[in-house]
């Protein structure tokens, strides 16, 4: 299972009922925990993805999508504060990504939400964009990057809610999983 956006209260009461045979992982960034089985191992899938943020008050929303993807089986390459603001820092981990071979990148942004637009015109991947709710005066609450985002014009972007890193991951590991699947089996076209 996991629980996301858990508070302290809600943490010490799951620790509590926690059979004896569960493990228990909190992720304080992500505010999330993950509960399963001491005996389960995830299997990896060999799907990756690689994850961007704008700035660090991005961050916990990329941990999210990065607890997600790791439990769903991927390997995931992160690069935080690379916005725009400063787009050089962009560069080399955008150049790792490609070069580890990832197969879907998550861009979380926040303020103006202009980082995903600027990924998408730069790689020919799928990139997921997340606006966070950072951001305050006009277009406060994420609703600016949500705007922005939505009316992008680069080509292979797609949006998901305000604050929507598990609905982010969620999405990237089904492309990647999907993607490696066909990695290791073959393509389709080989098997009709």
């Amino acid at each position: 299972a996991i629980i996301s956006r858990v508070t302290k209260e809600q943490i010490c009461a799951i620790k509590k009922a926690l059979p004896k045979d569960a493990s228990l992982q909190i992720n304080s960034k992500a505010r999330t925990m993950i509960i399963k089985m001491k005996n389960l191992k995830v299997e990896r899938t060999g799907g990756k993805i690689g994850i961007l943020t704008a700035g660090t008050s991005d961050i916990p929303v990329a941990e999210e999508a990065k607890i997600i993807a790791e439990e769903m089986g991927c390997e995931v390459v992160t690069a935080y504060d690379v916005g725009v603001a400063g787009v050089h820092r962009l560069l080399s981990p955008l150049k790792e990504m490609i070069t580890k071979d990832v197969d879907a990148v998550i861009v979380v942004a926040g303020r103006e939400g202009a980082l995903p637009t600027v990924v998408a015109g730069m790689i020919d991947l799928s990139v997921i964009a997340v606006p966070t709710s950072i951001g305050y005066g006009f277009g406060e609450k994420g609703v600016s990057a949500l705007m922005a985002m939505l009316q992008s014009c680069s080509l292979g972007l797609a949006v998901v809610n305000i604050d929507g890193g598990i609905a982010a991951g969620a999405i990237a590991t089904m492309i990647a999983n999907r993607v490696a699947k066909f990695r290791k089996n073959g393509s389709r076209q080989d098997k009709v």
